[in-house]
Order: C-alpha cells, then structure tokens, then sequence
C-alpha cells in the first residue's frame, strides 16, 4: 500500500511536456469540423487504438520524378502534343521548374569522398515525392490507358499528371506551431484522422533540410496508464514508400515507424501535450491535400499553368472503374466526384457527398484477401506496436526535454482558420530563379547543369 501511494505520488511530480497551444488546438477544431461536419476528439479513451483507410484506399508506390533526371518532361510532351497541338507549353515550363530550385551541394573527390567544395545545383532529393503522395491519397489508381486527341496515356503516365498536378498544390498542415510535430499532437492527428475518418494523410518524414512526403494510411498502438494525468503511447505509423520508377501496375511497398512518447492528459481525460521518449521516431509534418487547383492561380500559385486540371481529372476517370471511384472517400472531393457508395452506417462521411447505402455483402471487399478480408499487402513483421511493460516505473523513462512553444507562451488565447499551406519538397531552403508572371514561363536560358565549382579557402 505504501509503495504504491509513493510511486503514485512520484509519478504525479513528474514535469509535464510541451503543451499544445490554445492555437493549434483550435485549428484541429476548425479543420476537423469544416472537412468532416464533426468535431475533432482530444478524449484519449475515446480515441481507436488502431486504424487505417478501407481496403481499397492502400496508397499506390509512385515515382518522385527527380528534378536532376528530368522530372515530368517526357509526360509533359505527351500532354503537350494532346492539347496543345504539339506546342511544347506544359513541357516547357517543366523543363525551367526542374531547374529552378539551387542549394549549395558538396563535390566530393573520387578518393575517401573527401569534400573539394561546393556549387550550387538541384538537389538529388528534389522532386515530386509529394505530387506522388497527394495523388496516392486522393485518387484510386489508375488502371486503363486512355485517348485523348489520337494520345494513348497509360496507367504510368496518368500517374505522372497527377503528380505534376499536386506538386504545389495547396495542403493543410496539421502538424501544429512547432518546428516538429508535438507528441500529443501527433496522437490525436494520426487516431481522428486515420483512426475515426479511414482517411490517409501526407506525412513529411525526416527533420532537416532534405523532404521526404510519403502517404500514411494505418497504425497500431498500445498504451499503459502511468497516473491519472500521464499515459506512455507505442506508436506504429503505416506508410508507403516511393518505387524505383513509375509502374502501369504499382507495387505497395510498406513500411513502419516506431513512435513512443508519453501523453499529458487534463482532469477530464483529454490531450494537452506531451513528450517523445529518446528511442522513438520524430517526423518533421503531417498534411492533408486538398482538391487540386490550376496552376498559377491561388491554390497553387507555383503550379504548371498549362495543365489544366479537368482534362487531368477526365483522364484519370476514364482510366478507373465507376464502382470503385464511388468508393473512394475524400474530404474536399471536386463535384463530379460527390457521388459515394457505402454500407457501413457508422462511417464518417466529408460534406457534400451524396450518399447511397448499400448491404454489407456488396462493399469494398476488393482488392482484399478472402481469407482475412485485409489488404492483399505484405507487413512488416513489427507492425504489431511493441508491448510496454506496466510496471516499468515513471522515473525510469527516457524522455526528451521539450521547452513549451513560443505560442503555446506569448498566445495562449490566440485563435487561428485552418492553414493551407503550398506544399513543394522542391521548395525548403532552395532558392528559385525568376519566373515570368506574364507568361507563367520560365526563361528560355536555363543555366546548363555543369555549373562552376566554388572551392572551400
């Protein structure tokens, strides 16, 4: 008895982590409720353990498209010679963005790789990791080749139009004001968004320069009381990575991240912040994309003005089933993709959907295995969120020290709209060359790749 009232004790002393802002909680809220009609849960108990989207939304694994291999040019002359009599308009402007983003590089000699100096040129990284992931969460893939004006597009090049669609275009940010994403916040985003909705979100993965987007489409947890206020959370996020080239058929290649944090709860059991422990995973930013925009207008003020976003759609819905686009479910569908087909009553469903109710016998079975009616995907074999020991005293946890963010302190009252941000992995610490507002053109004297070298002194 006595132990346990001092390990009770002792576990109430313990310091909470860095508190999510009045700010940031609002705009969950806000979001939640514009993109859903329903309020967004910080009620830890009522929170799914586990989640992830139906069967038949499985992101595909699609090519980033790098900038220094050429990007989308080769599927933007196809477009090019579809809708624009062979004028190279879409291809163009390709071909200046790939260019467009410098960073300081380092040049390494052939011997030990040591460092000779630096010159600026696009980045290996720099691509449409994101154009990818966006598409991969908005749109069932493409299986058919279509025809537009005697233009045969395959899967694989219906597949690169929609990641030049994305590429710039408009996201939400649900990561909160912090450099990287709070615990708490972390938690609540990944279980109402994945966990209540089935929804797939962007995740940007790595801290740093470099931006690595991939989609998040399932997760797993498990979780211990360690007081009335504190409870430890393993985390493990489903997503899926980039492929080697574009497919006609895309491969689900799979992977896991292993989070594991403690959450601060307040007296009535809702989340308030929280603290990663020293062994777990961090990840810079989770986004929701949004219906694409043209280029060049708000939306997407840096996106290709000459792909123009209904023949882009037309295309991909020629290229997939009826019954399997009234499947899918977004939030922010464009109109002619308001038409939903579901049997679960109990699912969330976005507004402006109209709904039609089928049986249960007649739903998203596709795709899945009749054996285990999940997806027909190969897991990691941790997958399972590895199980916490219960006994494992409070003060022995490892956690990071994480000071409360400058809004959390100087704004506690403060209140925010859900933030649309232009998401590009080409554009963080890059610098572009100028482009023509006019024309939406790039200049026609794109520097060649071999740029001069500037040596360390």
């Amino acid at each position: 008895m006595g132990t346990t009232i001092a390990l009770t004790i002792l576990m109430a002393t313990v310091p909470l982590g860095s508190t999510i802002s009045h700010s940031d909680r609002q705009k969950q809220q806000d979001t939640y409720q514009q993109y859903w009609g329903t309020n967004f849960s910080w009620k830890f108990d009522e929170l799914p353990i586990k989640g992830s989207v139906r069967n038949h939304q499985v992101p595909y694994s699609g090519y980033i498209y790098p900038d220094n291999s050429g990007g989308t040019i080769s599927i933007m002359r196809k477009y090019d010679r579809a809708f624009h009599q062979g004028r190279p308009l879409a291809t163009a402007f390709e071909e200046w963005d790939v260019q467009a983003w410098k960073a300081d590089v380092d040049v390494r000699g052939p011997l030990f790789g040591f460092r000779w100096g630096s010159r600026r040129a696009v980045p290996d990284w720099s691509g449409h990791c994101n154009g990818w992931a966006a598409a991969a969460i908005r749109h069932a893939e493409p299986q058919n080749s279509v025809v537009r004006n005697g233009v045969v597009f395959t899967p694989s090049d219906i597949k690169g139009l929609l990641a030049e669609l994305y590429l710039y275009n408009e996201v939400v940010n649900l990561s909160g004001s912090d450099p990287i994403i709070n615990a708490g916040l972390l938690h609540a985003v990944v279980t109402n968004w994945v966990g209540r909705g089935q929804h797939a979100l962007g995740m940007e993965a790595d801290p740093g320069e470099e931006r690595w987007n991939y989609p998040v489409w399932a997760y797993n947890s498990d979780s211990v009381q360690r007081s009335p206020r504190q409870v430890e959370v393993k985390m493990n996020l489903g997503y899926v990575l980039d492929s080697n080239r574009e497919y006609d058929e895309s491969p689900r290649i799979h992977r896991v991240k292993s989070f594991h944090y403690l959450l601060d709860l307040n007296p009535q059991g809702e989340i308030i912040g929280g603290r990663f422990h020293r062994n777990s995973t961090r990840i810079a930013m989770l986004w929701l994309p949004l219906q694409p925009k043209a280029g060049r207008q708000p939306g997407n003020r840096l996106g290709n003005p000459h792909l123009n976003v209904q023949q882009v759609l037309s295309i991909w819905r020629d290229s997939v089933p009826a019954e399997l686009r009234d499947k899918w479910v977004v939030v922010d569908p464009p109109r002619e993709d308001r038409l939903l087909v579901l049997s679960d009553p109990d699912d969330l469903v976005p507004p402006g959907y109209a709904v039609r109710r089928v049986d249960a016998h007649l739903s998203d079975q596709a795709g899945s295995s009749p054996e285990t009616r999940k997806p027909k995907v190969v897991v990691d074999k941790d997958w399972d969120a590895t199980p916490i020991d219960p006994v494992a005293p409070v003060a022995e946890l490892n956690l990071l020290d994480e000071p409360e963010s400058d809004t959390a302190q100087n704004d506690p009252l403060a209140t925010v709209a859900p933030e649309r941000i232009a998401l590009g992995n080409r554009s963080s610490g890059l610098e572009p060359v100028s482009l023509d507002e006019s024309t939406g053109e790039g200049p026609t004297d794109v520097a060649p790749a071999e740029e001069a070298i500037t040596l360390d002194q």
